[in-house]
């Protein structure tokens, strides 16, 4: 019977998949024994991801240091203080501002959404000549619209009450974080450089080339990806403020940062960090303003994509526009925002496992021909 299973491939494949179904559905009726180590993962994820980023943004600096002369333990201590100094500096600088405007964008909200809704009413007004506006009853969902001062206040104070609870776990969160986040960095920077040698010892000796290559290969993509994604987030942020007060964009600092951080999501970054911008100006009754907001925007990303991108990222994604755009669906469906931002950092990384290990395999025929040939 088991000599009828691996002649037939189609009863091998189906024995093989009826096997890994039942383990699935095995798997699922015991989730009692899988849930602690879910939860163990789930907590260490958030610090040894906040540790991985910085740690790529933070090594290159650590063995400048060990070339000028500094031994590792010493170098890493001082990238730490000064990294500890940088984040004093943005707490004590850039936060307050931000927060300013923050303040002042939300008090400012009832009277933007009164303008906007006076807008619509006259392009309604206008738009009232037409069928399809009195098919569509587009003035019955204008009329609809609430936005007095009370109900966005009474709105605000429920969603405050009902989400203290999180925020206080949310402040916990931060708390651990700001804890154990140090400790791991530290150690990842002073001994990071081990950990290939100490994988490679794990796999066969005539596989352990291979394994520091892959390794080798995953480390540099990673490298390239976040400091370059860094370099750009900060070119994006820094001269599109400065572009949005120049040409006299209120909040320009707030809408800066955030097209900054939008600029971490591939392709669609850029849109969705110009929105707030251009929706406040717009509405706001400067449609100029709105359409100088589109130009810097344009320019900031003209000089990203030609200048800096190539220079601090190039070719190591390599991911065609159309891959991107399922990536980002896909992983947004699955994880939201977080899926968004490591979708394509993910798909990297398991491309380039892919294609290393098929590279492998074909060098391994390759030889193997060879042989048979020279045999």
């Amino acid at each position: 019977m088991f000599e009828k299973v691996k002649s037939s491939k189609l009863m091998f494949w189906s024995l093989e998949i009826l096997i890994i179904a039942c383990l699935i559905f095995i798997s699922s009726k015991i989730d009692f024994i899988f849930q602690p180590i879910g939860t163990f993962f789930t907590t260490l994820f958030a610090p040894l991801l906040i540790a991985g980023f910085l740690y790529y943004l933070l090594n290159p600096l650590v063995h400048l240091l060990n070339r000028i002369g500094l031994n590792r333990t010493l170098s890493v201590v001082l990238i730490l203080l000064l990294l500890v100094g940088l984040i004093v500096l943005i707490i004590l600088s850039i936060i307050p501002s931000l927060v300013t405007q923050i303040i002042s964008l939300t008090s400012s909200i009832p009277s933007f959404m009164n303008d906007m809704q006076n807008w619509l009413r006259e392009t309604a007004d206008q738009a009232s000549k037409y069928p399809l506006y009195k098919e569509l009853k587009i003035d019955q969902y204008i009329n609809n619209l609430d936005v007095s001062y009370g109900t966005i206040i009474q709105q605000f104070l429920e969603g405050l009450t009902s989400g203290l609870g999180s925020v206080i776990g949310k402040i916990t969160s931060i708390v651990i974080l700001a804890i154990t986040v140090p400790f791991v960095l530290f150690y990842m920077l002073k001994d990071g450089h081990r950990l290939v040698p100490s994988i490679s010892r794990v796999f066969p000796e005539n596989q352990r080339e291979n394994i520091s290559n892959l390794l080798g290969e995953l480390n540099k993509t990673l490298s390239s990806y976040i400091s370059g994604q860094a370099i750009e987030c900060l070119f994006v942020a820094t001269f599109t403020f400065l572009g949005y007060l120049l040409i006299g964009v209120d909040y320009a600092f707030l809408f800066g940062v955030v097209a900054g951080l939008t600029n971490l999501i591939p392709y669609l970054g850029p849109y969705l960090g110009l929105a707030p911008a251009l929706v406040y100006t717009f509405f706001s009754g400067s449609p100029t303003t709105a359409l100088l907001c589109i130009l810097v925007v344009l320019v900031v990303q003209q000089v990203d994509g030609n200048v800096i991108y190539p220079n601090v990222i190039g070719k190591t994604l390599n991911i065609h526009p159309l891959t991107i755009i399922i990536i980002l669906l896909v992983a947004g469906n699955l994880s939201g925002v977080l899926g968004v931002f490591l979708g394509v950092p993910v798909y990297a990384i398991l491309r380039t496992i892919a294609v290393f290990f098929i590279r492998i395999f074909k060098e391994s025929r390759q030889e193997q021909r060879e042989q048979e040939f020279l045999n």
